[in-house]
């Protein structure tokens, strides 16, 4: 099986979302998605593009991707965060995922940050068996915290900022 590795296209972006919407369900979160093909498009491509997709394909059909930005540590100074690597569920296990996850490390590399950062679920154990063997230092005295649309509004509101 030959895997290629790509920056993604705006023509890509329906696989991508199906990719998305695929992680969603093996992360039992099927309903949380709201991003569309056009969000992805607007925030993807252009002069002001806030985020880097990477794609692999096998026999010109795309089966993973892998979805980056840049972020700032106040102690480091400039990383990158991998927000999400997926590929389709039949075909994990067959060195797409290392491949996106190498494009990933390279791309980190070309643009000199300091660090390459992101987050996997503490029941994903063959994610987290992965990036431990791959070298990746598992933080686990940290709490990932968010603060979704109407927990912020809600907070400014009770803080009369709102």
């Amino acid at each position: 099986m030959r895997i290629s590795v790509r920056l993604s296209t705006p023509k890509d972006m329906p696989q991508v979302l199906r990719l998305i919407k695929e992680l969603a369900a093996f992360e039992k979160e099927t309903n949380s998605v709201e991003i569309t093909e056009t969000n992805l498009i607007k925030e993807g491509f252009g002069k002001n593009a806030i985020f880097t997709c990477f794609v692999a394909e096998v026999n010109n059909l795309i089966v993973g991707m892998a979805l980056v930005y840049d972020r700032f540590s106040t102690w480091k100074g400039r990383s990158i965060h991998l927000e999400d690597l997926v590929v389709n569920a039949d075909l994990r296990g067959k060195g797409i995922g290392k491949a996106l996850y190498a494009e990933v490390i390279q791309y980190a590399v070309n643009r000199n940050v300091k660090r390459l950062e992101w987050v996997v679920l503490d029941w994903n154990k063959n994610a987290i068996d992965f990036y431990e063997s791959s070298g990746a230092k598992l933080l686990k005295d940290w709490h990932l915290v968010q603060m979704d649309e109407n927990r912020m509004k809600k907070y400014l509101k009770k803080n009369n900022k709102f």
